[in-house]
């Protein structure tokens, strides 16, 4: 039987484990990505296991998402990993340079190569036919020390792509239509691989755009084929030597099938709150626009830009409406400065931001109360925005310059403009001397650190006897945006556990740090629903809570980084065996978890008690022999640091 892409990739990395769906396996990682909001905690991981220079073949850090400098917490930031780069071998993407994932894919990424980032949405690079996967720092920075990364060995999902899109249709409605049919959940336990020849209409950065929310599907990674398309795009960069053919075998059996004619696709958007809440814009058109905003990781292309200016080109922006344009990269602004599309938008009334994440993570650009903001971002989970219910769609470029300009939600289809064709120019402005090389030896750096920086916390091995109540109950796909905000006011302390502590889960409850401090040593537990944890990668939103003395969660199921994550730093992360048992636990009750260790080692069902019902249930480890051990020591680094030292 022949193999995936995917499938081709994994085995030439293996070192540990077979490829069998569910097995846990250990790949080697060639490249490593990291951004600024999670990267300062790589950079202290790094520190703290006293580590001297990374040795992947690739490790860059980019600053993108903490760029406002509102005072002086962010910029010490950045000198910090500047600071970090110098010495540990990493590359330095300074700010303004633009959204780590497109940056990284003009520059470094290269098909047939493995990449882990802290940032969920590294799964972009996968449109370059690479296997990228979204990790917890803690994760990516010991695959930078060449450490094998460990997943559960994924099904790959084939997807079949016919036709070729109509007008007014574009890669964001290819990935709209996957959230529809299979949800914010559906990718669990999967790669989603996508071939067929409807490929040969979409462009590389239509494939980013695809397979940048992969991660909204919860899937482990998407993969494209690398052809003659890459190459292409390759060759614009000035790095055809970096590509090679890379496609699936012609008799491959994928694991799960699906196929989408995309000459039958029509505009969607995702309503508020869900990225998987996906309908036909036809649906809610005519409901009132207040914002609009075209940018970010998960629309990063020259073309998204273009195709809006055009499409505004000549007229105004409605009164009403604030269209908001976020530069992916330096390199494309200056691109689309060159090709008149930038005046097309400033003319029309448009705000033109500094290249970077900006309003995808609320760091500006948060919408009024009560009003609609139409993005093209990857996500809409509640208070993400950066406002306490917010109400954001989630669309294409062309829907979002619709409404625009009629200050409704609007078919573009309905405009009655014959729909502005964009064709990329054969060479493009480039932009690589913005990436600041590391030094041969970084022996002679030092690592600077401003007044708001602060050690990584030490936890303790996980007790054999947990007791503690249960600070707060939740229901299912609960965010990491809700356990631990994004947002101008707490992202600047991402480098300060302490501090960024108490802003834990304020999204859900206001109370919660006030609650959590007198259990702060003898330890708290969690009870969440269902894809507990999906969203971002950001391990603040493990730590945080071990820092304040959670010391288990019990959930339905977690999304896959946020529990790898819980279990990074300790955390116990148990799932109902009888999902029915969720609803016998009320907020406050008691709960107690006796011999920890023992029932661990078992491998068999935890039993939980709940001492103030006076009843039991049970409970499901599912982690690996090797995550045990990890949780059990209180943490990959302590682990790391006992084989080590």
């Amino acid at each position: 039987m022949g193999k995936s892409v995917t499938h081709k990739i994994i085995e030439k990395h293996l070192v540990s484990g077979e490829m069998v769906p569910g097995n846990e396996i250990g790949i080697r990682i060639d490249q490593t990505l990291m951004q600024d909001a999670t990267g300062t905690m790589v950079m202290l991981e790094l520190e703290a296991m006293g580590v001297k220079k990374v040795k992947t073949e690739v490790s860059a850090q980019y600053v993108d998402h903490n760029i406002l400098q509102t005072d002086f917490k962010n910029a010490d930031d950045h000198i910090f990993l500047q600071s970090a780069c110098r010495k540990f071998g990493i590359w330095f993407s300074r700010p303004g340079n633009g959204v780590s994932h497109p940056v990284q894919m003009e520059n470094f990424a290269k098909p047939g190569k493995t990449l882990v980032g802290s940032d969920s949405h590294s799964c972009a690079a996968g449109s370059m036919g690479m296997l990228a996967i979204g990790a917890g720092g803690l994760e990516v920075g010991l695959a930078t020390i060449g450490e094998p990364f460990y997943i559960k060995m994924p099904l790959v999902m084939g997807v079949k792509l016919t036709g070729k899109l109509p007008d007014w249709v574009s890669a964001k409605d290819i990935i709209l239509e996957m959230l529809r049919r299979h949800d914010v959940d559906g990718g669990v336990g999967k790669v989603i691989e996508y071939y067929g020849p409807g490929l040969e209409h979409l462009t590389a950065m239509d494939r980013h755009v695809i397979a940048n929310m992969g991660a909204e599907l919860g899937a482990t990674g998407t993969v494209f084929p690398s052809d003659e398309v890459l190459r292409e795009f390759l060759k614009k960069q000035n790095r055809e030597e970096d590509w090679i053919e890379l496609v699936a075998d012609s008799d491959v059996e994928y694991d799960l099938h699906d196929e989408i004619d995309l000459s039958k696709l029509e505009p969607l958007i995702a309503c508020p709150t869900s990225p998987g809440n996906v309908v036909p814009v036809s649906q809610v058109a005519g409901k009132q626009v207040h914002q609009t905003m075209v940018g970010s990781s998960a629309n990063p292309g020259l073309r998204d830009f273009a195709i809006a200016g055009r499409i505004v080109q000549g007229k105004k922006v409605h009164p009403q409406v604030s269209m908001d344009i976020i530069p992916s990269s330096r390199q494309m602004l200056r691109n689309l400065a060159k090709g008149g599309e930038l005046e097309m938008l400033i003319a029309a009334g448009s705000r033109i931001h500094q290249a970077g994440c900006n309003g995808c993570i609320g760091m500006g650009q948060a919408p009024a109360s009560g009003t609609i903001s139409l993005r093209t971002v990857p996500r809409n989970f509640p208070g993400r925005s950066g406002t306490k219910g917010d109400q954001v769609y989630l669309c294409s470029p062309e829907t979002a310059a619709a409404a625009a300009l009629t200050g409704v939600i609007t078919d573009p289809r309905t405009l009655g403009i014959p729909y502005p064709k964009y064709q990329e120019p054969d060479e493009l402005l480039l932009n690589p001397e913005a990436l600041i090389p590391p030094p041969t030896d970084g022996k002679e750096y030092e690592l600077v650190m401003g007044p708001n920086i602060q050690p990584l916390p030490k936890f303790a091995p996980l007790e054999n006897h947990i007791q503690g109540p249960v600070l707060l109950k939740m229901g299912d796909n609960v965010s990491t945006d809700e356990i631990l905000p994004a947002g101008t006011k707490v992202l600047p302390f991402r480098s300060n556990i302490p501090e960024i502590s108490k802003f834990t889960f304020s999204q859900i409850d206001e109370t919660f740090y006030d609650r959590a401090l007198p259990y702060q040593l003898s330890g708290s537990l969690i009870v969440g629903g269902a894809n507990y944890g999906q969203g971002s990668s950001r391990e603040h939103a493990t730590i945080a809570p071990r820092f304040l003395g959670v010391r288990a969660v019990i959930a339905k199921s977690y999304a896959r980084i946020h529990r790898k994550n819980l279990i990074n730093f300790g955390i116990l992360p148990l799932a109902f065996e009888n999902e029915a048992d969720h609803k016998g636990i009320d907020q406050e009750d008691i709960l107690e978890i006796e011999n920890v260790h023992e029932q661990l080692k078992n491998r068999g069902s935890i039993i939980v008690k709940n001492k103030t019902k006076n009843t039991t249930f049970n409970t499901l480890n599912t982690m690996s022999e090797k995550e045990q051990n990890e949780v059990m020591a209180g943490g990959l680094i302590n682990l790391f640091l006992a084989k080590h030292n």
